[in-house]
């Protein structure tokens, strides 16, 4: 009898295999929730951020890229055990996605475009339209992003998300007094670490601190009451 991982198969279907006996067969992976896993995926992700930011060798990168597949599979065959989709949709779902998101470069069947946009700019700017396209009724530039991101990273996507709305960041800026932003990321990150000792020597969190302004910075920046 073949076994889930037998040589006829793609590294894909095993994959899909293995993962079906093992929720079958395995009482703790039997027992994993979408909520129980949640700790999981935010863990893989963040340590593919380490292997690539490190300069990991490819092996390392691999194996860090399988371990975040394995979470997409897990979520994939819970939802397929309750009859609600499987990796396949999954899958389907997302090439939809970025080929109509993608109309510099795909026509609506997925065929190529005969020219391409020769800029970033120019593809930004087709993103974006696409975007409110598939969403209308969306009039906040904020929506969407995630509440549990980051501080930092939540400040760096609202600005894009503000400036790229024709909204502004001057805002943000407005209240801030320092010497100047380093010319070099390493340098820019002393002046954090900087920042973020300071704050502790105060008694502050310097991340529920950055989570605030930048709530406050979305709710005053033309968003909709």
């Amino acid at each position: 009898m073949p076994t889930p991982t037998s040589a006829n198969k793609s590294g894909l279907d095993a994959l899909l295999g293995t993962i079906a006996a093992l929720r079958e067969h395995c009482p703790w992976m039997g027992a994993l929730t979408h909520e129980s896993l949640v700790e999981y995926l935010i863990e893989e992700a963040y340590e593919v951020v380490d292997s690539i930011e490190a300069g990991a060798v490819d092996d390392e990168l691999r194996g860090e890229l399988g371990d975040v597949l394995l979470q997409v599979v897990l979520h994939a065959r819970l939802a397929e055990e309750r009859g609600s989709f499987d990796f396949e949709a999954v899958a389907r779902g997302i090439n939809a996605k970025m080929v109509r998101r993608n109309g510099h470069v795909f026509k609506a069947d997925g065929s190529l475009q005969e020219t391409f946009p020769a800029s970033v700019e120019e593809i930004i700017v087709k993103w974006d339209a696409a975007k409110r396209a598939e969403k209308p009724e969306r009039e906040d530039p904020f929506e969407g992003i995630p509440p549990h991101l980051p501080a930092l990273a939540a400040a760096q996507k609202s600005l894009d998300r503000a400036e790229r709305a024709g909204l502004g960041t001057q805002g943000a800026t407005a209240a801030v007094v320092i010497p100047g932003i380093p010319d070099s990321e390493e340098a820019l990150g002393g002046l954090l670490l900087g920042i973020v000792a300071g704050a502790r020597e105060k008694g502050f969190d310097a991340e529920r601190a950055l989570r605030a302004a930048v709530r406050s910075f979305q709710n005053s920046t033309g968003r909709p009451s």
